[in-house]
């Protein structure tokens, strides 16, 4: 994506990224090196630079890792989960961002919708001050920028659970699957958020690291504990929205059986007397009145009527 070496907080410039961290070392400056889903290929002639080993090369080039923070001698191996919420689709979209840290040197790479590096890059070189701070400055704005996409998706979120809660007293049909592809994007950003304030103790507990960047970062574990809180709490109400839902659509089930039954009662009556009626005996009462047939219509007729009063009454109906 991009490359370059920086000296007393400016960007002096560019070398073949062969030859990036021979000349970041001559300069005195550190190298960054910013990378999108590279192959193991092309991770290894910078890993062979750095000093990476087998070991960070496998690491680097997974994705899908949990937040963690690893050290490996001199070198700080980072792995971020970066989120962002999509207003109309109303859905989190996940990506990852992998860092290696050391002493002259960063090296970042970027998987599937991660925050864009360029723009952390520029804002960066704005900051003269900050990046002469060194290559943990550029890890602290990565992080800090990861942190505060938390933010927003957060929010989206918490609107989104407010319109199910809406829909699920509503009646509305399909919430129930709302509610689980809700559930599945919560737990995924839980996934993202709740091992980060973990893994950054190390980091903000190392005295080796500068003061400032180490209060920096202590400030961004800080807020993303907030925002892994707000997220547990989404969870909890999540699963007693599911609970309420549950109890709504049984509810709703009982009144249908109740109405069910009530009409089936209703219509076995004259049902029965029609067919026992049916049976064509020659002995039967009031077979052969005149108004025999009139009389078993209008039975059916006072027997069903006063069924269907009865449910009505009771509330089956």
């Amino acid at each position: 994506m991009d490359s370059a070496i920086y000296v007393d907080g400016r960007r002096s410039g560019a070398a073949p990224l062969e030859e990036i961290h021979e000349a970041s070392h001559a300069s005195g400056g550190f190298a960054w090196v910013g990378l999108y889903e590279p192959t193991e290929e092309e991770f290894g002639l910078i890993a062979g630079q750095f000093g990476l080993g087998e070991l960070g090369i496998k690491n680097a080039i997974k994705p899908h890792q949990r937040p963690k923070v690893e050290n490996y001698r001199d070198t700080v191996f980072v792995v971020l989960k970066a989120a962002r919420y999509l207003e109309e689709q109303e859905a989190v979209e996940f990506g990852e961002i992998h860092a290696f840290v050391g002493p002259d040197f960063v090296v970042t790479m970027h998987y599937g919708e991660a925050p864009e590096l360029d723009g952390i890059r520029g804002r960066m070189e704005g900051e003269p001050e900050l990046l002469r701070k060194g290559p943990f400055a550029v890890l602290y704005t990565v992080v800090d920028r990861v942190v505060d996409d938390y933010g927003p998706v957060a929010d989206g979120l918490e609107n989104d659970i407010d319109e199910i809660e809406v829909e699920v007293f509503g009646g509305y049909p399909d919430v129930s699957r709302r509610i689980y592809e809700l559930s599945r994007e919560v737990i995924e950003f839980h996934q993202a958020t709740q091992p980060l304030a973990g893994a950054l103790v190390s980091l903000t507990e190392d005295g080796m690291r500068d003061a400032e960047v180490r209060r920096h970062l202590r400030g961004v574990r800080d807020r993303a504990l907030r925002v892994t809180e707000r997220v547990e709490g989404f969870r909890e109400l999540l699963s007693n929205i599911l609970t309420v839902n549950f109890t709504i659509v049984g509810t709703q089930q009982n009144v249908q059986t109740k109405k069910i039954s009530a009409w089936a009662a209703i219509l076995i009556v004259p049902t029965l007397i029609a067919g026992i009626y049916g049976m064509n005996f020659d002995y039967m009462p009031e077979l052969h009145w005149i108004f025999g047939y009139p009389l078993a219509l209008s039975l059916m007729v006072l027997v069903a009527l006063l069924l269907y009063l009865r449910f009505k009454r009771s509330g089956w109906l």
